[in-house]
Formats: structure tokens, sequence, C-alpha cells
């Protein structure tokens, strides 16, 4: 059985026992449990099921392993001539968790 779910804009695929990084999600901490409520697709034995667009009656729970941020990347904006130029880096904030129950 496996899902598929949507968090901080994009869609994962995701099934009992993975761990996966996603954008933070605000108000939670490294050990405690998220739900995730917006689920595109459900996969079981009965059969494929999927949202219009989401399903109402399926939820994700996980719990929150780890918290940081990416690898560093340099914005660099430069035009020719006249002088202008902007440096400047950016760190994405993620978070890791690992799924442990598919309610449906």
């Amino acid at each position: 059985m496996y899902t598929v779910i949507e968090t901080g804009g994009k869609q994962y695929r995701v099934e009992k026992g993975t761990l996966f990084e996603h954008e933070r999600i605000d108000g939670v901490g490294v050990g405690e449990e998220v739900e995730f409520e917006r689920v595109l697709l459900l996969v079981d034995e009965t059969g494929v099921r999927v949202g219009a667009p989401y399903l109402d009656d399926v939820k994700v729970k996980g719990e929150v392993r780890e918290e940081g941020s990416g690898d560093k990347i340099i914005v660099y904006k430069y035009k020719s001539k006249k002088g202008y130029r902007r440096k400047q880096g950016h760190r994405q904030p993620y978070m890791t968790t690992l799924i442990t129950k598919i309610e449906s």
C-alpha cells in the first residue's frame, strides 16, 4: 500500500516506513508526530483511489526525525558595463519524516 501526498507545494510517493525530506512545517519539532491530510492517491489491495483533488477519508501520519538546512546556493545578479552586482546566498530549511501509519 502506498499513497501520494502533497506538502510544501510538492508531491511525494510514500508508504509505511518511508523516510523522506520535505519543506519545514511551522510549529512541529523533532520527535513530534505530524499528520498529512492532503492525500492525492491511495493504492492498496482493494484497488486505486484518486482524489478530486484530495481524498477526504485518508490520512498519513509520520514522526519528524530530523530538521536542518540544505546546501547553500549562491544567487548572483550582474549587468555588464553598468556596475550592478548583487550576491546573495540561500539555504532552504527541510525536515526528514518517517511515515508510521496510513489510515484509510
